[in-house]
C-alpha cells in the first residue's frame, strides 16, 4: 500500500513538475510577444508623434541638427500660418463638399446593388460581382487617364461634379464588397414572411433591410471616407483652378522652390488628420459591431 502512494506522489510531483514547465513556457512565449506588439506599436506611432510635436515646435527648433523630442517652448504660430495665411478654409469646404457628396451617393448605391445581389435571383448575377471585384482590383493610376479624357471630352474637368464622379467610382466596388457580408448575414425568412404580410419592396428595403445592415453602413461609409478624404493625385489632375484644390493638395502648397515650411506642413498636416480621427472615434463601436457582424454568416 505505501508503495503503491509513493508511485502515485511521484507521478503527482512529476506532472506538477511538467506543468509548471508549460506554464513558464506560456509565460515567456507571452511576454515576448507582448515586446514585439509594443516595439510595433512605437514605431507605428513615432512618426505620428514627431509630426504632432513639429507642429508646436518654433522655427528655430525646428531646422536643428540634434532632434528635439520634446519642444524647449510650445508655440502656436505653424498652425496660424496655416489657417490665415493659405487658403484652407476654401479648401477644406472643397474636400467636405466633394468627399461627403461622393460617400453619400456611393453608400446608397452600394446598399441598391447588394439588396440586387443578394436578396434577388436574375441571370449574370455572378458575372456582375466578378467585373465589380476585377474594377476594384484594378489600379487607380491605370484608370486615371482614361477617366481623365473622358471627363475632358464631357466638360467635368474642374468642377465638383467631376471630382465627385471620379470618386464615386473609386470607393463604389469597394464598398459593394465590404457591405456584400452584411446582407448575406441576413436570413432569407424575413423577407419571405414581410412579403407575406404584403410589405413592398421598396418597404422591405427601407424598413427592415436597412436597420439590419446599418453596422455595415457605417463602417463601409468610414472606410469610403478616408479613401476620398486622402486622395490626391486624382484632385490635382482634374482640378486646375487653385481655388478649387482640395486639402490633399493644399498641403503640398508648403514645399516651394524657396524652400518647405516644414513647421507649417506639420501644423497642416495635424490639421488635416483631425476630421479623419475624430470621425473614426464617433462610429469606431459601430465600425466593430459592423465588423464582426458582416463577417459571420
Amino acid at each position: 500500500m505505501s508503495e503503491t502512494m509513493n508511485v502515485v506522489s511521484r507521478a503527482h510531483v512529476k506532472s506538477g513538475a511538467a506543468m509548471t514547465g508549460a506554464h513558464r513556457r506560456f509565460g515567456w512565449r507571452r511576454c515576448g510577444t507582448n515586446v514585439i506588439a509594443l516595439i510595433f506599436c512605437v514605431v507605428w506611432i513615432f512618426p505620428v508623434y514627431w509630426m504632432t510635436v513639429t507642429a508646436f515646435k518654433p522655427r528655430n527648433e525646428i531646422m536643428t541638427t540634434t532632434p528635439a523630442f520634446i519642444p524647449k517652448h510650445w508655440s502656436l504660430v505653424n498652425f496660424y500660418s496655416a489657417i490665415m495665411q493659405t487658403s484652407f478654409l476654401q479648401n477644406l469646404e472643397n474636400s467636405v463638399i466633394v468627399t461627403f457628396s461622393a460617400i453619400i451617393i456611393s453608400v446608397f448605391l452600394a446598399f441598391l446593388a447588394c439588396a440586387a445581389l443578394t436578396l434577388y435571383r436574375f441571370r449574370g448575377r455572378r458575372v456582375i460581382m466578378v467585373l465589380i471585384l476585377a474594377m476594384q482590383m484594378l489600379p487607380g493610376t491605370a484608370l486615371l487617364i482614361p477617366q481623365f479624357i473622358v471627363f475632358n471630352q464631357m466638360g467635368l474637368l474642374n468642377r465638383y461634379i467631376g471630382l465627385i464622379l471620379a470618386y464615386i467610382a473609386m470607393v463604389l466596388p469597394f464598398s459593394i464588397w465590404n457591405m456584400r457580408g452584411f446582407f448575406l448575414a441576413i436570413p432569407v425568412d424575413i423577407f419571405e414572411s414581410a412579403r407575406v404580410e404584403g410589405a413592398s419592396e421598396w418597404q422591405i428595403l427601407r424598413k427592415i433591410t436597412f436597420p439590419l445592415v446599418a453596422p455595415g453602413v457605417v463602417s463601409t461609409s468610414v472606410f469610403a471616407f478616408i479613401t476620398a478624404w486622402n486622395d490626391y493625385l486624382t484632385a490635382y489632375t482634374f482640378m486646375r483652378d487653385q481655388a478649387k484644390y482640395t486639402l490633399p493638395v493644399w498641403l503640398s502648397s508648403f514645399t516651394t522652390p524657396a524652400g518647405t515650411d516644414f513647421g507649417g506642413q506639420m501644423a497642416a498636416s495635424v490639421l488635416f488628420s483631425l476630421p479623419v480621427v475624430v470621425f473614426f472615434m464617433i462610429v469606431q463601436r459601430n465600425i466593430a459591431k459592423g465588423s464582426t457582424a458582416g463577417a459571420v454568416k
